[in-house]
Order: structure tokens, then sequence, then C-alpha cells
């Protein structure tokens, strides 16, 4: 493994705000707050250099202001890229005699303000937008009109998810909820199913039982003061479950809250069933590399039911996170790699390589070696139709009803270049945590896992927050990232499903 942050000029020094690589030819795309959209091709010819070569290809010259999220369809025919003030565009790809070119094909009009994050639906027929309008919203992008307005939400939508199976969309937003819709098909005329989704889980809230016996209910996600425009979530790519980021979790009344990242079972999306803190920095973003593995048999002790390994990558503000599902710790800590957030993960369909931006105008690569990971393992179309009535993919491990291994903390780095660090060597004798079991609330009739504000940064929805976002995209000057160890760190723990 190697990587680390590539010194070259990407967009023009402005924030590097969205990415994704091709699934065929493996190009890099970026989208900045310079309107434009650049392709790299990233390779590995240089091998005595640290960090994967990349090259500038072309760029994608039509949005009049920055691009805050892009994304190829599954075919790789296409690439969806929404921008502030509602641009929407869905670019086509085209094959000359002179090479491959990509051309504005559609625009997609009908959000009112900047659109945050999207994500295409398996077929690459439909595409799902987030927006600083409160709403989502499902398009039919081969006629281009919208199909379908989420609008429950009262704050910026800034995480979209669309399920692999197609059944569920999932969005999450600023005003402190994930919103679960499901796919109820509505008759039309001349026979044909209209695409339709209903809101089915609205989780917001956990009730927590004191030390005193007296039940309490707690945010499980951050407030609009969160020092980011995105809140990226993602589906695992067999359906499984759901990684949803922006979690803010307190054990107790009388404990600090705990930057977290929760896991969703598909057989149960109306509450958290694992969750992941790993950093004293809000985690925005995550996403799952496309390749599942062969079990490795190294690990009794994982929380996940599944025949195969997958692996995520899971972001705060100013670090990364890289887990697989058999294993109970990261395997693999990046810390000190940007001065601004983070903003964005991409992996490569072959995951051989990793990339994040950042809104300090710069973009980091790793690169893995051959079978690093593990060994790749094919997902046939049979077991992705049989995904549903599978058993539960969370399950709990054998002493759950005692408190788990006593954990050490791992803290990130002072100010210098990037550090990859593997979890044994990032640990700290002096400063452990112990990590138990503990049930995460309970479902009320309603289907709403329903703390006061803490005014730790500049709110998101403040009028200088709202204009510096449409000048530059830069943070706001509280929301800095400074490079000071963290006071500590926590290993998963499981969450009682009953």
């Amino acid at each position: 493994m190697r990587g680390g942050t590539v010194q070259i000029n990407w967009h023009d020094t402005k924030p590097v705000l969205s990415m994704d690589f091709h699934p065929l030819t493996g190009l890099l795309a970026t989208g900045g707050a310079d309107y434009d959209i650049k392709l790299w091709l990233v390779s590995s010819e240089n091998t005595e250099e640290k960090v994967p070569t990349t090259s500038y290809q072309s760029s994608l010259s039509y949005h009049g202001s920055a691009v805050n999220a892009l994304r190829f369809s599954p075919s790789g025919q296409q690439l969806a890229s929404g921008a502030d003030g509602g641009e929407l565009l869905i670019w086509k790809l085209h094959t000359t005699d002179a090479g491959q070119t990509w051309k504005v094909l559609s625009s997609l009009s009908f959000h009112r303000k900047d659109v945050l994050d999207l994500q295409w639906s398996t077929d690459g027929v439909f595409l799902i937008s987030g927006s600083v309008d409160n709403c989502c919203i499902i398009w039919d992008v081969n006629k281009g009109s919208v199909n379908q307005i989420l609008d429950a939400h009262s704050h910026y939508v800034q995480g979209v998810a669309w399920d692999p199976l197609g059944k569920y969309v999932a969005s999450l937003s600023s005003d402190r909820t994930c919103r679960i819709y499901v796919h109820k098909p509505q008759p039309k005329s001349k026979g044909i199913d209209k695409m339709n989704y209903v809101c089915h889980h609205i989780v917001t809230k956990v009730e927590q039982t004191t030390d005193d016996s007296k039940a309490t209910k707690n945010h499980l996600f951050h407030d609009e003061t969160l020092p980011s425009f995105f809140r990226r979530l993602a589906w695992s790519p067999d359906g499984s479950f759901l990684l949803v980021p922006a979690g803010s979790y307190r054990i107790s009344s009388v404990t600090e809250p705990i930057n977290t990242a929760y896991v969703f079972s598909r057989k149960d999306l109306s509450r958290p069933a694992l969750q992941l803190p790993g950093a004293n920095k809000p985690i925005v973003v995550v996403r799952f590399c496309p390749v599942r593995f062969s079990l490795r048999g190294s690990n009794s002790a994982s929380f996940f039911n599944l025949p195969y390994r997958l692996i995520f990558a899971v972001a705060t503000l100013n670090s990364l996170y890289i887990y697989d599902t058999e294993s109970v710790p990261p395997i693999a800590i990046f810390a000190g790699l940007h001065y601004a957030a983070i903003t964005d993960i991409a992996w490569s369909l072959d995951a051989k390589y990793l990339a994040l931006s950042s809104q300090d105008g710069f973009c980091t690569l790793i690169e893995f070696e051959k079978d690093e990971l593990g060994w790749p393992e094919p997902l046939s179309e049979k077991e992705i139709s049989c995904q549903e009535n599978e058993q539960p993919v969370i399950q709990k491990s054998e002493d759950t009803d005692m408190v788990m291994e006593e954990n050490k903390v791992m803290g990130d780095d002072k100010e210098g270049s990037p550090i990859l660090k593997k979890p044994e060597n990032m640990l700290k004798e002096e400063n452990k945590v112990m990590a138990s079991y503990r049930p995460i609330g309970e479902k009320t009739e309603d289907k709403m896992i329903e703390v006061s504000k803490k005014d730790v940064f500049l709110p998101a929805n403040s009028e200088k927050a709202e204009t510096e976002k449409r000048e530059d995209k830069k943070a706001s000057p509280r929301s800095g990232i400074p490079n000071k160890p963290a006071k500590r760190r926590i290993t998963p723990m499981a969450i009682d499903p009953s």
C-alpha cells in the first residue's frame, strides 16, 4: 500500500468537492469550485514515487457554478453532475475516430438551490438528487423529467443513496434525520406501474435509560452546525446494509457525544444495528469498495454474518479509516492528509485505487498492491436476487452480554506529512476506552427514533455561511481543522437489535 496527497493543480487551487472513477476506463473525474469537471488518468508506472502518477486528460466545461457532486452511471456511458443554483446535468460519452468525448445530453431542471449529492439506480434509468432546497428528486433520466419529489426534510439534504436491489432509497439531512423510502409502485393507465417511493422510516432519536432509570431521547445525528456541506451515505454493494455518516451518539446523559457512523441492517432499517466510532472529528463521507473479497477466517468476533468480506472507507473532516466486515478495528488509518475538510471518496472498479478530495484544493490517492485487500469473489445474479431472503447480516457475538475486550485508543498525528498507520501502531497505552455492548433505542409508534444544539460551529444556514459557500465553497473560519491528537477513540460496538 502506498499513497498520499498529490501536489498538483487540481482545480486552480479552488476546493475539490466531488470525485468518481469511471467504471470501464478507470479515469478519475473531479468536480470543483472552479465550475469545471476534470478527467485524470491515474497510473502506477513509477513505482519509486510514494504516490500514484496522475495526468490531466480533459475538462468538461458547462456549469456556471461550483460542482458539488458527480457520479458515473453503472454502464459508464453517462455522467451526472450537480452544482450550485440547482444545476443538474447529464453528460453522454461519444466515441469518434478522434477518440472519446463527453457532451451534455440534457439539463434536469427543478431544484431551486444547490444540488449537494446524487446517486444512480442500478439499471442507470433513474437518478436521485439531494439539494439545499430541502428536497430529494427522483429523475427519469431517459425522459429528462421529474419522476417524484420527496420533500419531507426541513433542512438541507446533504446525502442520498439508492439501494442496489432497487427496493429502497435513503436521504440524510442537516435536520438531523435519515429517511428511508420504500418502493411501492403506483398503477398507471395502460397497465404499467409507475415508480413510487414512500417514507418507510424516519431515524432521528434514540431512547436511552439514564443512571437514575429515567428514559431520555437523544439525537443520533449532528445538527446544521456540522462544518461540512456533505453527509454522503452509502449502501453496501450487495444491499445487505446501509452505512450512514454524521452520527453523534451519547453513551449516557453525562458523557460527551461520540462522532460515529451507523450501520443499518437491511432486515431492520428503523434503527442502527452497529455504530462505528473512531475519530475526534465528525464523519462526513462513507463509500464502499465495489469488489467483494473471500473470507480470510482470521477473526471470529466479526459482527457481520456474511459469506464474504466487504471493505468500506469512512472519512472524517480530516482523517480516513478503512474497515472490512471481518474485523472489528479499522484495517488502515490515514491521518493528517489535508488542511481543510474532506468532501468525497471514490474507489476504482478493480479496488486498486482509493481517492479522496478536500476543500483545500488537493486530492489524496492510495494504491493497493495485488491481493493486498484479499482475493476478489464475484457476486452472482442469483445471490443478488436472493438477498432479500437471506439471514440477518449483522449478528451478536457470543459474549454480547459482557463488556468487550478493553480497546486502546487511536489518535491523530500532529502537524506533518500524511502518515499511514496500521491500527496496532496507533494504539496508545495511556488512553484506553471500554467499548461495551449497548442497546441503542426502541421503536416508537410513528417509527421515529426522535439534545439541545451545541453552538460549536457557525451554523450552515446562517447568511454568512451561505454567502461564503456561494463564493468559493470554503469552510467557515470556525470550522478549521487543527492537527492535534484526539482525546479518545473507540472501536466499533454492537447494538442490541431486540
